[in-house]
This record gives structure tokens, C-alpha cells and sequence, in this order.
């Protein structure tokens, strides 16, 4: 059977996956802004409620997330060795382990959310509300982490285009409901702030149920048999060393973000804002180099699978290339309308404006480096290395950005602009270590997988020895 991704122009390749894959994070951005946008009609304690549980519920995403990502090394690289019995058998057993999984989390994000919404410093006026919407997000956990791994699924095969058709159905979906159960209307009561949340926990669950049937007809080129449901030890240990190193580094850049929040905050309300401006401005720049990044994972393993190592070295190389040109584009662009893009956000305030069109230029002259990095990434990761991935993440935040900011800020004379040189800095030296990483060659040197056939549903050990041990 022929494969697109393991022949013919790379180019195609990575445009046809990128391009889909930043649609659909574009969406689940726009999803989280509608949902910001009809609480908001409730008043600020109302939009505090929903915020502060935020970083709590996506830290949880995140740590399932890291499980559906071993499906999608595991699926990209059986579908270029072309074995739809080992596909469909990986799928069953990502579904199984990661369902699992959301049941435990979910039940203990349940029990522990008054709790963690103390944590949080939530005022009185707003925990209850705070505490009604994280527990029902909880309870959606389990559709959250359903639909997760189809998507994952999805892309490790290459189709990247029927999930943006369901998540671009949600969006609209979710349009329409968050208003219905926020305010009511009819039969339908009023739920206030907890009413975004039933809003998400019915799409996501629509979504899950959508996912799932697609997979049992098998149409999508994976088919989920009950048979392959049989917990597969040997298989979910395996899932678990690939899946853990991304889930911790997916994790620890959401506490990265809350400690650097807090470093930040130090300095006052104005380089609060102007870092809340400068954040956002990055959060878009990451959807095209999660896209290209993402592309690059699929490709890669499917590649390797397939055994063509070359083809996957020339594809992380363009990858790399096309994420530094573009980027830094965008980022000459946005460093010549720096003040224009801030004064967008925050009109008027004329020191605030100044404060985060510093820190917008000094980090928009090196986009191009995280292009580099997240595309090299995606490959360590393509190719089963998560703990490669994982430690450049760790290496990028926590050694080089946020004691850089530390330092420079508290000790070296340069107050809230020492936060602002650190991204730059932490941006180039973990690029330039990424490439000294890739340029070993470390990543490739793996054993190719055996010709045995499942026998039951069973998978031989040597699925990927490099970076799991």
C-alpha cells in the first residue's frame, strides 16, 4: 500500500499535516476565548472562577497527554512498517490505558478540588463557584482524554483532517451551548460559571462518541476490535517509558509558566501586564511551530518504521529550516510593529505599552530558534526518543530561562528587564543544544523492529529500544 508520508516531495509532506494541525489548535484557542467570552457576561468574580482552575484542569490534560503521544510514536511507526495488525492492536491498548488513567485522575481532581482551589488563593467570593466548575470539568476528564487519543491516533497514521472536522464542529457546538447552560433557557436551567463547563463536558463527550465510532468502523485505516482490548502488559509497559518523559515535560512547562508568573508578579501590576501581552504574542507563535513540530513527529516515525532513516534526517533538516526562515519572518515583522501589537491589547497606557514592546522585541529576533527547537523535538520524539525531548524542554525552562530571569532580575541590576533578556538567551542556547543533540545522531541508532506478527495481540519488546530504556 502506498504511503504519501514515506515517499514522494518532503515538502508536501509537512505542509499537508502542518497546515491542519494549526487549524486545530486555532480552534481549541478559539474554544477557550468563547468560553472566557460568556462567563465574562457574569462579571469579573465569574471569569476569576473559571481562570483559576485553569493551569490546575490543563495540568492534568497534560499528564494524560503524554500517554496518547506513545500511541501516536508507536501507530506512525507501525503504519511505515505498513502492519495494520500491530496499528489496530496499539490503538485498543492506548485507549484501554489512557481510559483508565483518566478514571483515577478524574476522580481524584474530584475529591481534591475545594482543596486545590484553596491552594490557588481563591477569595470567598469566588470558591464555590471556582469549586462547581473544576469539579464537573473533572468529570469530563474521561471525554476529554477519549477524543486525545483518537486525535493522537489519527495523526500517527497521517490523517490529520477528520479530527479538525470534528474539533471544528465542537467549536461551533460549543458556540451555541455555552450561552444555553450558562444562562438557561426553557427547560434548561441556569448554571451559571458551572454551565461552561457542562457546555464542554457535552461537546467533548459528542466529540469522544464521534471518535470512537470511527475507529470501530474502521474506515479511517485503524479498526478497533474488542478482542485487542485485553490489557497487553508487556505492550502498556512499554507505552508507559515512551509516554511518561512527554507527559513530564508537557507538564513541567505548565508549572514553569505559573512560577514565572509569580517572579513576574514581584515587579508589579504594569510588567504584569506588559508579560501577559508578551505571553499571548508567544502563544501564537507556538500554534506554527507546534504544527510544524507535530508533522515532523508523524513523518519521522513513519519513516523510521518504514526504515528509511535518510528520509527521516532530510525531513527533520527541512523541518528545522522552514520553522527558522518562517519564524523569523513573523518576528521581524512583529519587531517593527511591536508598540502597534501592544497598544492593541492595552490602548492608552503609554508605559505599559513601552514596558511590553521591549520585551516583545528582544524575544521576536529569536522566533526563528524555537522554530529550530520544537521541529528537532518532534523528531527526538518521531523516533520514540521522549527522554531526549523531555530533557531539552527541562534544560530550556528550568536551567536557562527561569534562573536566568532569577538572576538578572533580582541580582543583576536589571530588574523586570533581566526576565525579559532570559527568554531570548534560554531561546538560542537550547536551540544551539537541540542541534548538537540532533547532529550525534543518537536518535536514529535504534533496533528495527522484528518481522514477528502479533500472535493475539501480543507485540515483541524490541518496538523502539532507543530512549525508553
Amino acid at each position: 500500500m502506498k504511503n504519501s508520508l514515506t515517499e514522494g516531495s518532503i515538502l508536501k509532506s509537512l505542509l499537508t499535516l502542518m497546515l491542519p494541525i494549526m487549524f486545530v489548535n486555532l480552534l481549541q484557542t478559539a474554544y477557550q476565548l468563547i468560553d472566557t467570552f460568556w462567563v465574562g457576561r457574569l462579571g469579573t468574580n465569574a471569569v476569576a472562577a473559571v481562570s483559576i482552575g485553569f493551569p490546575i484542569i490543563f495540568l492534568i490534560i497534560y499528564l494524560g497527554g503524554g500517554l496518547a503521544m506513545a500511541g501516536t510514536i508507536l501507530v506512525a511507526q507501525y503504519k511505515g512498517k505498513s502492519d495494520k495488525n500491530a496499528i489496530n492492536h496499539i490503538t485498543a491498548q492506548t485507549l484501554l490505558l489512557v481510559f483508565t488513567v483518566s478514571i483515577v485522575l478524574s476522580a481524584i481532581g474530584y475529591l481534591l478540588s475545594p482543596f486545590l482551589i484553596k491552594l490557588m488563593g481563591a477569595e470567598q467570593d469566588v470558591f464555590s463557584s471556582a469549586v462547581s466548575y473544576m469539579k464537573i470539568s473533572f468529570i469530563g476528564t474521561v471525554f476529554v482524554f477519549t477524543y486525545m487519543v483518537f486525535q493522537s491516533l489519527m495523526r500517527g497514521v497521517g490523517d490529520v483532517k477528520t479530527p479538525m472536522y470534528i474539533v471544528f464542529g465542537t467549536v461551533l457546538l460549543n458556540l451555541g451551548l455555552d450561552p444555553l447552560f450558562i444562562f438557561g433557557y426553557g427547560v434548561v436551567p441556569a448554571y451559571g460559571v458551572a454551565g461552561a463547563a457542562v457546555a464542554t463536558i457535552f461537546t467533548q463527550g459528542i466529540a469522544g462518541v464521534i471518535g470512537i465510532t470511527l475507529l470501530i468502523r474502521g474506515k479511517h485505516q485503524i479498526q478497533l476490535h474488542l478482542h485487542d482490548l485485553k490489557p497487553d502488559i508487556n505492550l502498556i509497559k512499554k507505552m508507559f517509558k515512551i509516554g511518561v518523559p512527554a507527559s513530564i515535560e508537557q507538564s513541567t512547562r505548565a508549572l514553569g509558566m505559573v512560577i514565572m508568573t509569580f517572579l513576574v508578579a514581584s515587579f508589579g501590576t504594569i510588567t504584569l501586564a506588559a508579560y501577559g501581552i508578551g505571553s499571548r504574542i508567544l502563544s501564537f507563535i507556538i500554534i506554527p511551530a507546534l504544527g510544524l513540530s507535530m508533522a515532523t513527529s508523524t513523518i519521522v516515525g513513519q519513516n523510521i518504521g518504514a526504515g528509511k532513516i535518510d528520509r527521516a534526517e532530510k525531513t527533520t533538516k527541512l523541518s528545522s529550516f522552514l520553522g527558522f526562515v518562517g519564524l523569523s519572518l513573523i518576528g521581524i515583522i512583529i519587531f517593527i510593529f511591536a508598540e502597534q501589537i501592544s497598544a492593541i491589547f492595552i490602548p492608552g497606557e503609554i508605559e505599559t505599552i513601552k514596558s511590553s514592546a521591549l520585551f516583545i522585541k528582544m524575544m521576536a529576533l529569536t522566533f526563528g530558534f524555537i522554530g529550530i527547537q520544537m521541529s528537532l523535538n518532534g523528531a527526538f520524539r518521531g523516533s520514540g526518543n521522549t527522554m531526549i525531548s523531555m530533557t531539552l524542554s527541562i534544560v530550556s525552562l528550568w536551567v536557562l530561562r527561569f534562573p536566568l530571569a532569577y538572576l538578572l532580575s533580582m541580582h543583576g541590576g536589571f530588574a523586570e528587564v533581566g526576565i525579559w533578556i532570559a527568554f531570548p538567551i534560554a531561546n538560542v542556547v537550547a536551540a544551539i543544544i537541540a542541534i548538537i543533540w540532533f547532529a550525534k545522531g543518537t536518535w536514529k541508532q535504534k533496533k528495527i523492529m522484528d518481522e514477528d506478527k502479533l500472535e493475539r495481540g501480543v507485540i515483541d519488546e524490541s518496538i523502539i529500544e532507543e530512549g525508553v530504556d
